[in-house]
């Protein structure tokens, strides 16, 4: 299985009265978010599978990383910004899913589900504004492993 988990883009700062409420919800990308969404698009369009299946988070900024992409996508209420890894991965059915699936969300959520895959010590790992990390799911050996097959970030696109 595939799992591209890609960080929504730049967004506008929130006033900090709000954190996970509406008004978090409701920020958009800045000038500089649309030209990273846009950039990531480009490259994504051409390394995702037609088969893929893109999910977001109902975070306006993220539903506009997605619409950069130019594919049919859900939104997901599980991905909304304090999502747990464990809800992330049940909803991609993580490593059994016959699709590559795309995942469009927010630090720590996606950090947090690298570092538990790659079985890193600290329970976050940094993931930039607009980036992404495309991570398989194989068997070697009779064990189950989690393969980075990259990471791309706007700025380096």
């Amino acid at each position: 299985m595939d799992l591209i988990l890609w960080r929504h883009a730049e967004a506008e700062e929130g006033d900090g009265n709000d954190l996970l409420g509406a008004g978090d919800l409701a920020r958009a990308l800045t000038q500089r978010g649309e030209k990273q969404a846009a950039r990531m698009a480009l490259w994504l369009d051409r390394q995702l599978p037609e088969s893929a299946r893109i999910l977001a988070s109902p975070a306006r900024r993220c539903e506009q990383t997605a619409l950069a992409l130019g594919r049919k996508f859900k939104i997901r209420d599980e991905l909304a910004p304090g999502a747990l890894p464990a809800k992330l991965l049940e909803l991609v059915q993580w490593p059994v899913s016959k699709f590559p699936i795309l995942v469009i969300g927010h630090q720590p959520t996606l950090g947090q589900t690298i570092a538990q895959l790659l079985g890193l010590q600290d329970s976050d790992c940094a993931l930039k504004k607009g980036a992404l990390w495309w991570l398989r799911s194989r068997e070697r050996d009779g064990q189950n492993q989690t393969v980075v097959v990259t990471v791309q970030s706007p700025e380096l696109l």
